[in-house]
């Protein structure tokens, strides 16, 4: 399916444009926010996404910084590396998939009662198909909590992420949920710890039409 013109057709290119599959090939064990950012997405996760409810950790790894007083019915982790994701705890299951190559998602409609992207979007070269079909998977008013800071693999994020500034990214995100349809309810928030001595954290939240 074609974007939208609304986005330029060099958007989505990277400056590595090898299989991503090769590049996620070694796990890589290590958090890629500070505490103070990984507790501000734990407490957005504590406000969105209901106690007892099925989970979807899209673009998962080896660990998902949901809240550990808080238990879920399921929690399905959809990633890259298949050693990060098997190492995660909160996982029930799991599926290794690039959504890159095939944003499709392997579930039924309906199946979840939230979302979570974490410090990923930047990654995504086809963010609107993704956040379509991920609208099929949620069910009506689920929310997908899309976080994402200052840091990034740069070889990997896309053009159109390089040439914005933090608002610019939250602006972005907002368009590809805009584009994508299904969506709405959308809130543009900073989260950063305060004061300033943490890593940054900014969320594009939406809910399900």
């Amino acid at each position: 399916m074609a974007l939208e013109p609304l986005f330029p057709a060099d958007a989505f290119r990277r400056s590595d444009e090898t299989p991503d599959a090769q590049f996620y090939q070694q796990p890589r064990f290590v958090t890629h926010i500070d505490e103070g950012a990984i507790a501000a997405v734990t407490q957005l996760y504590r406000e969105y996404f209901p106690a007892n409810g099925t989970l979807l950790d899209l673009m998962s790894s080896w660990v998902s910084h949901l809240p550990p007083e808080v238990a879920y019915q399921r929690v399905v982790g959809l990633g890259m590396n298949e050693q990060e994701l098997r190492a995660n705890p909160r996982l029930a299951s799991y599926v290794v998939q690039d959504l890159n190559q095939e944003p499709k998602l392997p579930f039924d409609e309906n199946e979840f009662d939230g979302a979570a992207i974490c410090v990923s979007v930047d990654y995504l070269t086809r963010p609107v198909e993704v956040l379509r079909d991920l609208a099929r998977v949620l069910r009506p008013e689920a929310p997908v909590v899309i976080t994402f800071s200052n840091r990034c693999f740069p070889t990997k994020a896309v053009a159109a992420w390089h040439t914005l500034d933090d608002r610019g990214h939250l602006a972005l995100v907002q368009q590809y949920l805009l584009a994508a349809g299904h969506w709405h309810h959308i809130e543009l928030l900073d989260r950063s710890p305060q004061p300033r001595r943490s890593d940054p954290l900014y969320a594009v939240i939406g809910k399900v039409k």
